[in-house]
């Protein structure tokens, strides 16, 4: 199988995605936008991943390519090739299905619960959740559900934290990728940003690392690999 990675900010991690693609043997292109505007052709990959960056899914005055981002992740849904967007990826996926982007409206940092709705505990790939779960979470904005999607999971900040349009369209709000070990790096390499999302929080993480970040490790895998296996 062949996979587009679209990487919206210059240090991104696959991380459990990228493991369960690697145990899938496929073969990866990786692409970044917000350097030459290059994005994936839908008739030369079997699947593509959008994942997350520091821009909002509005930003088109710093980062012209993200119409042309939306209208390529609906364009491999639309023949049903699967799309995984994650944190801004799911963004800009439901900025091109028409919902309505709303900016720093809802931050939600760290190790958070969430919530199978019932389409959720139903989904071939969700299916395989607990109904409440721990994830990690950096983000401000939020968005509408798309019309035509169906909600598989929420929080108490953010409702719309996952969705499906169709067979194997998949958004989440939430970073499923971010094993600890990526959390980690992230802590290492943006400690200003993290304290302001989170004061105390270099001193904290490694005790929730180990409470919460160990089973979201295992959650993250199971989700990464379901979705592979859609392609």
């Amino acid at each position: 199988m062949r996979v587009a990675i679209i990487e919206n900010t210059e240090i991104t991690h696959q991380g459990a995605v990228g493991v369960a693609l690697h145990e899938a043997g496929a073969l990866v292109t990786q692409f970044r936008p917000w350097l030459d505007a290059a994005l994936p052709d839908p008739a030369r990959f079997d699947a593509v991943v959008a994942f997350g960056g520091e821009q909002s899914a509005l930003s088109d005055a710093t980062h012209p390519y993200l119409p042309a981002l939306a209208r390529t992740l609906r364009a491999f849904s639309d023949v049903d090739k699967p799309v995984l967007a994650i944190c801004l990826g799911a963004q800009v996926l439901a900025r091109a299905y028409g919902a309505a982007n709303h900016i720093g409206t809802a931050p939600e940092f760290g190790w958070c619960q969430i919530e199978l709705s019932a389409q959720g505990r139903a989904d071939p790939v969700f299916a395989a959740l607990p109904p409440v779960f721990p994830i990690f979470e950096w983000h401000s904005d939020t968005f509408t559900l798309p019309a035509n999607a169906r909600l598989l999971a929420q929080s108490n900040v953010a409702r719309n934290q996952a969705f499906r349009i169709g067979r194997a369209t998949y958004g989440t709000q939430f970073h499923f990728e971010a094993s600890r070990a990526v959390v980690a790096d992230w802590t290492r390499r943006f400690p200003q940003a993290l304290e302001a999302m989170s004061p105390g929080w270099a001193r904290a993480f490694p005790e929730q690392a180990e409470t919460h970040g160990r089973a979201a490790d295992l959650h993250g895998l199971t989700l990464a690999r379901a979705w592979v296996r859609l392609i």
